[in-house]
């Protein structure tokens, strides 16, 4: 359903506006190649809190906290 609706939006940029259409479709490669160092920070960061969480309340864990 999802992919559906992406293909009307398109359909529906392409004839209301299709220069900003094709600029779109020519420029997100270089987006997406743009964002990938700060999706790989954020998954780090991600992974680095989890293991301090997990550090941090592993003396309840132990003790036998549930929650």
């Amino acid at each position: 359903m999802k992919a559906l609706l992406t293909m009307i939006g398109w359909c529906v940029l392409l004839v209301l506006c299709w220069p900003i259409a094709l600029l779109v479709l020519v420029l997100w490669p270089f987006v997406f190649l743009l964002s990938l160092p700060f999706r790989l920070i954020g998954v780090t960061f991600e992974a680095v809190f989890a293991l301090l969480r997990a550090i941090l309340f592993l003396p309840a864990r132990v003790l036998g906290h549930r929650g």
